[in-house]
């Protein structure tokens, strides 16, 4: 059984960052420090990896890209901005859409490790947690992308969905509405419940009372929005709510395309609407769309930075890098 950095940070009694400034920068380390890792090591036989740290810096000029909806703006911007930022290290990104297909994303993470790709960006779906070890293991970094690292175990770049859920229900009760729809999912994905919770917390820490719906939806589409859509509008109108915050755009969009079918302009006069993502075709809808926007081209510029740093230390400690959302206000939810 091989020993890892976080062996010996267990026996040494030092955090795993201290180890990894040991082994590179120990200028920087207290002597006891150095004395206390130095013998860890030798206990435990620690043995760092150079020949993968060599292999993922000076050979392979791709890194993989894999996303969950290649139909999604959002994610078409995010590899647009890892794209950017390639291109100014000379390497090329491999693209591969799993269209929310665990299958299919087994076969693409798969694919890349057999290519040798120098490291893999992942916006996932299903549980890749066993791959991505294994992908590590064989010297290729792994990055989250749209993806809380909850355990810190890997990388990962993201937006605070927690914070942009509260800021469009927040929103949505200063316009005035109080029977607010939460529209989205799988809910088994973790911005989606994230999303959700941040809506809740707004609802429930609101002055006035507020009730907050959750509809589930099976996909992040527009088509899936509008179907939703068609099911709330064959509710009694008492029933109806009177505000929609979707869990994407597309869906937002599906939604605003049933609510002003046959001559209806329902948004935002009876319901107000509000997006995520801020996508192209928010501000061009038929009604301009409220949205809480991600800085997607900043996501995956900085993922690919993440990514060939650690391709090029393998020893370096997963970093969470966390953007605040911000509300955009559009004709959607104010008139």
């Amino acid at each position: 059984m091989s020993v890892s950095i976080r062996d010996v940070a267990q026996r040494a009694g030092v955090s795993v960052g201290t180890v990894s400034n040991v082994l590179n920068r120990p200028d920087d380390v207290s002597p006891d420090s150095v004395i206390r890792v130095s013998r860890a090591i030798e206990d435990l036989g620690y043995v760092r990896n150079d020949a993968a740290r060599k292999l993922r810096a000076g050979v392979s000029t791709t890194v993989g890209f894999v996303v969950l909806d290649g139909q999604n703006p959002f994610y078409n911007d995010v590899v647009r901005g890892a794209e950017d930022e390639a291109a100014t290290h000379s390497i090329a990104i491999l693209y591969g859409n799993t269209d929310e297909d665990p299958s299919r994303e087994k076969v693409y993470l798969d694919l890349f490790r057999e290519q040798q790709v120098r490291g893999i960006l992942l916006a996932p779906f299903g549980d890749v947690l066993p791959q991505l070890r294994r992908l590590r293991s064989a010297g290729i970094a792994p990055v989250l992308v749209d993806r809380f690292s909850a355990d810190a175990e890997f990388s990962s770049v993201s937006v605070d969905s927690v914070a942009g859920g509260r800021l469009a229900v927040e929103h949505l009760i200063d316009v005035g509405r109080r029977r607010i729809a939460f529209v989205g999912g799988p809910l088994q994905l973790r911005q989606m419940n994230d999303r959700v919770a941040g809506a809740r917390a707004a609802a429930e820490n609101a002055t006035v009372r507020v009730d907050l719906e959750v509809v589930p939806t099976t996909a992040m589409t527009v088509e899936e929005g509008a179907a939703t859509g068609a099911r709330i509008l064959a509710r009694p109108r008492r029933d109806r709510p009177d505000a929609i915050f979707a869990g994407n755009d597309l869906l937002a969009l599906g939604l605003l395309q049933s609510l002003s079918e046959d001559g209806r302009m329902l948004v935002p006069d009876e319901i107000a609407l509000i997006g995520f993502d801020d996508t192209i075709f928010a501000a061009a809808a038929a009604v301009p769309l409220s949205s809480i926007r991600q800085p997607s081209r900043m996501i995956g510029r900085t993922a690919l930075r993440i990514v060939l740093e650690e391709a090029a230390d393998p020893e370096s400690i997963p970093r969470q890098t966390v953007f605040p959302p911000e509300l955009v206000i559009r004709r959607s939810t104010t008139g």
